[in-house]
């Protein structure tokens, strides 16, 4: 099991008047308090065929089983597991982080499972999550950051446009818990600050190319 990764590579800034990239390998989400049902929304938006890896962490206790990857299995048209050690990360899947684990990206796209100490009380984490996937994937990155009630996830949502990828922000105003995406969106910005529904849209569109 790999150890978080304590400093992230500073690339060259994108050119000027260059976009970021119109099409994405994976998506990363986040979320907390309330996060069930606002990640059961964006799931099940994705279509069968979708070509996009997608991997999830939400706060959950470390002490009993997770049953998300079954909640979410019902809602969603793409396969959902819970992710597990040095598994490849594929296309068209969706990996749930397990309890008491933090869910990291290898550079070679494999998953890596870390126990490495709580972020902000909180492991599995939502900050190892998008650094890691920030290096891996850099501007082939859309990271997604949801309700909450703490600040995990926002320096992750630095990394990931720090590397060139994109970052949509759940609306604090319609968020569950807004103290999340309000973090993240003080500490990085964002380039989209979205409700679900539309958030789902775009989500659609993304995976129709």
């Amino acid at each position: 099991m790999s150890a978080r990764p304590t400093s992230l590579p500073t690339p060259p800034a994108l050119p000027e008047g260059v976009p970021r990239a119109s099409r994405y390998d994976a998506v990363v989400i986040g979320a907390s308090a309330g996060g069930v049902d606002a990640v059961g929304q964006l799931l099940a938006a994705l279509p069968a065929g979708c070509p996009l890896a997608v991997l999830v962490v939400i706060h959950i206790p470390a002490e009993r089983p997770s049953l998300l990857a079954g909640l979410f299995a019902a809602r969603c048209a793409l396969p959902v597991v819970e992710a597990c050690d040095k598994a490849p990360i594929r296309a068209g899947e969706v990996l749930i982080a397990p309890p008491d684990y933090h869910l990291l990206v290898e550079p070679d796209h494999t998953v890596a499972l870390s126990m490495d100490e709580p972020v902000l009380y909180s492991r599995p984490a939502i900050d190892p999550l998008f650094e890691s996937a920030a290096i891996a994937w850099g501007p082939r990155l859309l990271a997604v950051l949801l309700t909450g009630g703490s600040a995990d996830g926002s320096q992750g949502l630095a990394a990931v446009r720090r590397c060139g990828g994109t970052a949509w922000v759940q609306d604090p105003a319609t968020a569950a818990v807004p103290t999340m995406p309000a973090a993240g969106l003080a500490a990085a910005g964002a380039d989209a600050v979205l409700d679900l529904p539309e958030m789902a849209r775009r989500l659609t569109t993304c995976c129709r190319g």
